[in-house]
């Protein structure tokens, strides 16, 4: 069967097991475009509220080793180490709350979309993901080419707001040449902050559609065929072929117990063929007979046969077996209603054996 095939034939809504499979294997509706917009916005912010403050003192910092290269020793690799220690602190304070922003940002995007979870079934190793057969088909099935439309729009739209921007910033750009150059970073600055929030802008549409387009993927990918609604169905409630069968060894089993029982019973209450209850009374046992065997048709023919095979007495009396077999349980003393018409027949052996 074909994968289109396949995929025509998943009619039936996931299952919240199904649901829950996937979640467990770390399957889950993702968006890649969410993380990318929230690295845009982070973009954003460091331009806006840390570039500025922090550009301007790495660059003082930086300028002392052009203004005053003379306070600089490099005298021996203690120095040149010294130097570049110095060097590296300056550009890490610079450099680490850009890159916290950044990540911080890209995991909010990604607590957004889903609780994080350790799943090790998301690091297992598996050859589908290095095949190049699975990766071929991976890049020319529907979810390939909805990421290379989305693709294809992320550059269109970063293209066009850029001609935009630097057409309308065009004669800025002219006129920095013959201004003072101290000028030059905050005019560049002020052109990646508009850049920037264009390109933001501009992806909000793309971003909305793609979180609907993840959540919409991941639950059509979901959908089971008829075919695996019943075998889940199987799975959870049990194989109704299997359950038949097992509940018929198990009553083939109190069949034998209560058989093999019968030989240890007082007497046998018969209806001559249809019913057969066997008691046993024993005052040292209880205060009352225990039925210790009980059955109809086949089942009471057997009773019969093993009473009389051990001389147990077999009384017939149709209306009480009919009524004993539908209200007492086997190994359970009869209820009281029966204690008046046992206790005769009781009466009538004792009377009978003496």
């Amino acid at each position: 069967m074909s994968d289109s095939e396949d995929k025509e034939s998943k009619t039936e809504a996931p299952s919240d097991k199904k649901v829950r499979d996937a979640l467990e294997k770390g399957n889950i509706p993702f968006s890649k475009e969410t993380p990318i917009f929230a690295s845009i916005l982070g973009i954003l912010l460091v331009l806006s509220f840390v570039a500025p403050s922090s550009t301007k003192f790495l660059t003082e910092r930086l300028s002392l080793f052009i203004d005053r290269p003379q306070d600089f020793r490099l005298n021996s690799g203690t120095d040149a180490a010294a130097l570049f220690q110095a060097l590296s602190l300056e550009v890490s304070s610079f450099l680490i709350p850009i890159v916290t922003i950044l990540a911080g940002c890209s995991l909010a995007a990604s607590i957004f979309q889903n609780t994080p979870s350790f799943v090790s079934e998301r690091i297992r190793p598996q050859w589908n993901r290095i095949s190049p057969a699975s990766g071929w088909s991976r890049i020319f099935s529907r979810a390939g080419l909805v990421e290379f439309a989305k693709s294809l729009f992320k550059f269109g739209t970063v293209t066009i707001v850029s001609i935009l921007l630097l057409r309308s910033e065009q004669h800025k750009v002219f006129n920095a040449m013959f201004s003072d150059p101290t000028l030059i970073p905050e005019l560049m600055l002020s052109m990646a902050m508009r850049l920037v929030s264009a390109i933001a802008i501009a992806t909000i549409v793309l971003v909305a559609a793609d979180l609907v387009w993840a959540r919409f993927k991941w639950h059509t990918d979901l959908k089971m065929t008829p075919q695996e609604v019943k075998e889940e169905y199987k799975q959870l409630e049990g194989d109704p072929m299997v359950k038949a069968r097992m509940r018929s060894l198990a009553q083939d089993r109190a069949r034998q117990r209560m058989l093999a029982a019968v030989p240890k019973a007082t007497f046998v209450i018969a209806n001559p063929t249809h019913y057969a209850i066997a008691l046993r009374y024993e005052r040292s046992e209880a205060s009352a007979p225990i039925v210790v065997a009980k059955g109809k048709d086949l089942i009471a023919l057997k009773i019969r046969e093993t009473a009389e095979k051990h001389d147990i007495p077999v009384i017939e009396d149709k209306p009480l077996a009919r009524s004993m077999y539908d209200h007492v349980e086997v190994d359970r003393m009869i209820p009281p209603d029966f204690y008046k018409a046992v206790a005769q027949i009781l009466f009538y052996i004792l009377t009978r054996s003496k």
